[in-house]
């Protein structure tokens, strides 16, 4: 047995002894009493540490089939003519140069080589290498970019939006054909400008043994995405994206909770079929772990708890059936708050206005032996289609 599938089923035995205990345990008003309820919560963080578990072991399995495999390929056929070599920002010569660059270490070989990067703030363009590895790194810790739909836009992209459908009527022989024309919107992504900033000494920027490249794209990817992370969510719209849980131009709010600090098995299946069954085949639900919680503790007419984990390695737990999704950023319950959506996240689209580019800051840090890299890039993201995403909100 795979020590995955061991500990998925470690998990599902302790989730189960979790459901019993909350079955024995609540009182007739349905209650925990302050000492039972402090025993499942110890039981509960037990089920999602080894959910989590599960999840480390998952994608080490991933590192370590991807490690194996070949590094190279027999030759099975005849030569073929000699590669063609890259050029521009994709060139071996402008990467390096790029590097040197940020090193302070500027020749005139260097110079001729990054004209092809230049940029007309000051900066220079990050080698194409590169600049696909700061995305990765964004990517693994940005929910919304693996949910949405990323384009790559040079300019602002506007978006016809089908927004209402026409019909079809019965009408009399030789009775007149009614009119009835789908309506159209527009959306357009722009681009709102993302930057940040960090310091290295001296000391380790000359360090050969310091690997420049890793630790500024891990430090201003985490950076990057987390911020995006929380724009792609509950951004307001100005001066950066317009957020999936925004009053305006989010989704659409289908269920109002009875309660500001609960929530109902009613609620839940409100939620559930408030969208269009056309959009439920590619539907999650995504939350806070806060409403995760609570969620854990609803169950249906027959005795089924709603979320349920599953025991299938590369499965994902479900809620209603459906996968879901967490997020630190997503509203915690409150009143008035907007907690939890249920949709097809492929309609948010994210934009990315090509290029992201750093500037070295030799003078600014000098008295403190340092130098400062500072990076940019404009993105923009919007719900193009608001009935493709449903949101639950506390009671005001």
């Amino acid at each position: 047995m795979s020590k995955i599938l061991e500990m998925r089923e470690k998990r599902a035995k302790a989730w189960e002894a979790t459901k019993h205990f909350l079955d024995t345990k609540r009182g007739d008003n349905g209650l925990l009493s302050p000492e039972d309820a402090a025993t499942y919560d110890k039981m509960e963080a037990d089920v999602v540490a080894l959910g989590k578990e599960v999840e480390r072991l998952e994608r080490q399995s991933a590192l370590d089939a991807e490690m194996a495999k070949a590094t190279s390929n027999p030759i099975t056929n005849q030569p073929a003519a000699p590669k063609e070599e890259k050029t521009g920002r994709a060139a071996e010569s402008y990467k390096k140069a790029f590097w040197n660059a940020m090193r302070g270490r500027v020749d005139t070989d260097v110079q001729n080589a990054l004209k092809q990067g230049a940029d007309t703030q000051g900066g220079y363009l990050v080698p194409e290498e590169f600049e696909a590895r700061l995305i990765d790194a964004a990517t693994e810790r940005n929910i919304m970019r693996t949910l949405g739909t990323v384009i790559t836009t040079g300019g602002d992209r506007k978006l016809p939006v089908a927004s209402g459908k026409g019909t079809s009527s019965w009408v009399e022989e030789e009775g007149e054909i009614p009119e009835s024309d789908d309506s159209f919107g527009q959306v357009t992504l722009s681009a709102f400008k993302l930057a940040t900033a960090i310091k290295v000494s001296d000391e380790l920027l000359n360090d050969s043994v310091f690997n420049l490249e890793n630790y500024v794209a891990k430090s201003l990817g985490e950076r990057i995405a987390e911020k995006e992370d929380e724009a792609f969510l509950v951004g307001n719209g100005t001066g950066k994206p317009t957020g999936l849980f925004n009053a305006t131009g989010g989704g659409q709010v289908s269920v109002t909770t009875a309660s500001a600090t609960a929530l109902t098995l009613d609620e839940m299946l409100d939620l559930f079929y408030s969208l269009k069954s056309a959009y439920r085949p590619n539907a999650a639900f995504l939350l806070n772990e806060q409403s995760l919680k609570a969620i854990r503790k609803l169950k249906d007419s027959t005795g089924q708890y709603l979320w349920q984990p599953c025991n299938k390695e590369g499965e994902p737990d479900k809620i209603l059936g459906c996968p879901y999704h967490t997020s630190f950023f997503v509203p915690t319950i409150a009143a008035g708050a907007r907690t939890i959506a249920f949709g097809d996240f492929s309609f948010y689209w994210i934009a990315d206005r090509e290029g992201r580019s750093f500037k070295r800051l030799d003078e600014l840090y000098a008295r403190n032996g340092q130098v400062g890299f500072m990076a940019y890039q404009r993105v923009d993201g919007k719900l193009i289609l608001p009935e493709a995403v449903k949101i639950l909100q506390q009671k005001a």
